[in-house]
């Protein structure tokens, strides 16, 4: 039987991050190369129906006792695009404390003074990147738990839930549920496995939208430009200075909202701003959106109608609302994590999963910890020992007679 480990490791290898500026599902064609390896090896270990549809999104069953729960499982095949995917390099070090050297030339460690979760993890073996690129445990971790716990029913034949497999790409990029087929998943309820921390679930998350401003100035050459020349760049400045400050994701914590301006390009002639707008309170959220179309309503009255453009479009809401009905799916999972020797503890998600939109779909789906570290950087790390107690977690969840 493969271990989750080397299945991560071989995972890992596999650059799949997505485009936000792609019009295509999967955003990307190399997310594909991944999920018909994954469908390679599926049908290998035994999941008789597992398949790719035409947009990247495998699925498979590995059929259990039907008087229990059908028991979904999603994890999502892209890496963040915050930082490269492309040759990732991992190595597994045995931690005994201090500062671990990633990078010799590049003169970059994994400091136990700047990370606190190093503490936690003395006497584990970790695995880390080279410093050049992130690692890939969110959400390779969870591909890797999910299949390993599958290969482990399959192979020991014990008694178990029906289980549903659904791998998704493109959710970094917030559209991992846009073409998921629920309704042929069939599950009675799910679990996204693309959580961090040891223990953590997740059942609350950001109520999410984007916004994307575009400016309009007037290009005149600057030696002809006195009380002519209109420079959007600058207009595009103001707008940004017209929002709270206090309200950007770098001061703020817990459920504390935030927008947060992701990137920007300009010209005179022509700027665009883009933001994305989180926050766990619908009235808090939609007063961020509120705030946003004021200011562009002071800019266009400021300097003419049509100078600013703005876009907000939601991307997915808080699933708390949905969840807090059917409590009995947080309950099952925490039970299986105390069984194995984990302490749950649920927390918000300062983001989003699948599960969020999946939840709003009809398929209630709290999010489950992979034991991943410092997601989307370079400074990501998992330990292996996490990786195996959170696939010991997800057995338990299936076999909870």
């Amino acid at each position: 039987m493969t271990s989750v480990s080397e299945r991560f490791l071989r995972y890992v290898k596999f650059n799949t991050t997505p485009d936000e500026f792609s019009e295509t599902c999967p955003s990307t064609d190399r997310q594909k190369l991944l999920g018909a390896a994954l469908v390679e090896e599926m049908l290998a270990i035994g999941i008789q129906d597992a398949y790719m549809d035409e947009h990247g999104y495998v699925y498979g069953t590995v059929p259990g006792d039907p008087r229990l729960p059908t028991i979904g499982l999603i994890a999502h095949m892209d890496t963040s695009p915050d930082a490269s995917g492309e040759n990732v390099n991992p190595r597994i070090v045995e931690y005994h404390g201090g500062d671990i050297l990633l990078n010799e030339e590049l003169g970059l460690s994994l400091k136990e003074s700047e990370f606190e979760s190093l503490r936690r993890h003395h006497g584990k073996h970790l695995i880390v990147t080279d410093g050049t690129t992130l690692l890939g445990a969110d959400d390779k971790a969870g591909i890797a738990e999910i299949l390993t716990a599958a290969e482990f029913l399959l192979k020991t034949k014990r008694t178990h839930a029906t289980l549903k497999i659904g791998f998704t790409p493109d959710e970094e990029i917030g559209r991992g549920a846009d073409r998921f087929n629920v309704k042929a998943f069939d599950a009675d309820y799910a679990y996204t496995v693309d959580g961090g921390t040891l223990g953590e679930i997740e059942y609350e998350n950001f109520n999410a939208a984007g916004a994307k401003a575009v400016f309009h100035g007037r290009n005149i050459h600057p030696g002809a430009a006195k009380n002519k020349m209109v420079n959007s760049q600058y207009i595009a400045m103001e707008f940004q200075n017209l929002l709270p400050q206090a309200q950007k994701p770098e001061h703020t914590e817990g459920y504390e909202g935030f927008i947060h301006l992701t990137d920007m390009e300009g010209t005179v002639e022509q700027s665009t701003l883009r933001y994305i707008i989180r926050d766990h309170h619908m009235g808090k959220f939609q007063e961020k959106k509120a705030l946003m179309e004021s200011a562009a309503a002071f800019i266009n009255a400021k300097y003419g109608v049509g100078t600013v453009e703005l876009t907000i479009r939601d991307s997915y809401f808080n699933m708390r609302e949905k969840i807090e009905p059917c409590m009995y799916v947080v309950k099952r999972a925490m039970g299986a994590m105390k069984s194995v020797g984990m302490d749950p503890v649920a927390v918000p998600i300062r983001g989003g999963t699948d599960g969020a939109r999946l939840s709003f779909e009809g398929l209630p789906c709290p999010n489950l910890c992979t034991g991943g570290e410092n997601y989307h950087g370079r400074f990501e790390y998992i330990p292996v020992e996490d990786m195996e107690l959170c696939t010991k977690m997800l057995v338990e969840i299936l076999t909870n007679t």
